[in-house]
């Protein structure tokens, strides 16, 4: 039996209510701007990262591990948390950096003036331009790299945003909100299954940032890994892109990329702040968690 709604009539101007509920309710607010004044801090490295290992996060650290994976010595950087449940992303040094106020954000002092780089695709276009790496040369391929990029910067919000907010965030479950959704999410799914059961990679044979921007979102959900929702959306039919993401997560890179500015989970996959290559065998939170408290 479908969900009753109860009537609602919006008012001629919206007004922001307190409290207006959902886990995210005590940060999400109708302006942009500082509501504090905090320096970032700055580390050794050319390349400094704010971030959290949110799908988002996730991306650009997967990109950094795997660029340092190829030898690239100059893709070494500091990785800071900014902890986007306690507001971080509001302090006045992020919103310098990124004026949306969204992680991940990135300094590039290797150049004169320092760059800034904020938005998840635009930070692995970025990089892989400025290294040559993870981005077809041929114009065919980059293309259909690029198309796919940007397909999932489109497409994520209804994933995120969209069914994830409602199935998941929501203080109370609301069937059209998760019905709309769902629907989106088994759609962009299948638009996945079906591209995947004809190229090893999304933009063919060779792995690249088009992989990088969709694996921590639409793998994530066909795992279970976020909002738990794998069995509700039937993802066990998605056999293409199932296979393509245990395919993905063999890389040492990936592995190491998605520990980085993790605050949650099993202490030894958290690694909150990354300074050098060394910190995934020294610096997880189950080696010192204990000095932190």
């Amino acid at each position: 039996m479908a969900q009753k709604l109860s009537e609602f009539t919006p008012p001629k101007v919206w007004e922001r209510k307190k409290g207006n509920g959902g886990k995210f309710a005590s940060i999400n607010r109708p302006t942009a701007g500082p509501t504090h004044d905090k320096d970032l801090p700055v580390g050794k490295h050319p390349l400094q990262l704010y971030s959290m290992a949110t799908p988002n996060g996730v991306k650009v650290t997967i990109m950094l591990e795997e660029l340092l994976e190829l030898g690239h010595k100059g893709a070494e950087y500091d990785a800071w948390l900014i902890d986007i449940n306690e507001g971080d992303q509001f302090g006045s040094g992020f919103v310098d950096v990124n004026p949306n106020s969204k992680i991940p954000a990135l300094m590039d002092y290797s150049m004169n003036p320092p760059t800034r780089v904020f938005e998840s695709g635009s930070i692995l276009l970025y990089l892989a331009e400025k290294f040559g790496a993870f981005l077809p040369e041929d114009h065919r391929d980059r293309t259909e790299c690029l198309n796919w990029l940007f397909w999932q910067m489109g497409s994520a919000p209804y994933l995120g945003g969209g069914f994830g907010h409602f199935y998941a965030y929501a203080p109370i479950k609301i069937e059209y909100g998760i019905d709309r959704f769902a629907m989106e999410v088994k759609r962009q799914l299948d638009v996945l299954d079906r591209h995947l059961a004809e190229n090893e990679y999304m933009a063919g044979n060779s792995y690249s940032i088009a992989d990088i921007a969709i694996w921590p979102w639409y793998g994530a959900v066909v795992k279970g890994v976020v909002y738990d929702a794998a069995e509700f959306l039937s993802a066990h039919e998605y056999t293409h892109v199932r296979r393509w993401t245990d395919q993905v997560v063999q890389r040492a890179a990936v592995r190491r990329g998605r520990m980085v500015n993790r605050a949650w989970g099993e202490p030894g996959s958290q690694l909150r702040e990354r300074h050098d290559a060394d910190d995934f065998e020294t610096s997880t939170w189950d080696k010192i968690g204990n000095e932190k408290t």
